[in-house]
């Protein structure tokens, strides 16, 4: 049986990118989404436009900073980093994610009555 991949869990995108940025460093668009997907072992697939509208959002909270640079293909790309609030943002968002993860354990293990 092939495995489909899968989009990100609603209310993850943002931990997922900023992760990214964190392990990956300044990366555009594009090569946030090559990143995730390779990381991922193509098993979760992001949509650009999803992507693209998570960074505008992320970039008006002060989570982000964006410069313009030329991509590894020669074109114009955007160029997306961590500030301080989005460091403090990601550790906020990796706390909250612990907690879910332990606490959907508990009832994946939970003994059937």
């Amino acid at each position: 049986m092939t495995s489909t991949p899968m989009g990100p869990l609603q209310g993850t995108l943002e931990l997922l990118v900023l992760k990214s940025l964190e392990a990956a460093g300044r990366m555009h668009g594009f090569g946030i989404l090559d990143w995730m997907r390779r990381t991922t072992g193509d098993e979760i697939v992001v949509e650009d436009g999803a992507l693209y509208h998570a960074l505008h959002r992320m970039s008006k909270r002060g989570w982000l900073e964006a410069e313009w640079g030329v991509s590894e293909k020669g074109r114009r790309a955007r160029y997306y980093g961590l500030t301080q609030k989005g460091r403090a943002a990601l550790a906020e968002e990796e706390e909250r994610w612990s907690r879910y993860v332990t606490a959907v354990a508990r009832i994946t293990r939970a003994a059937p009555a």
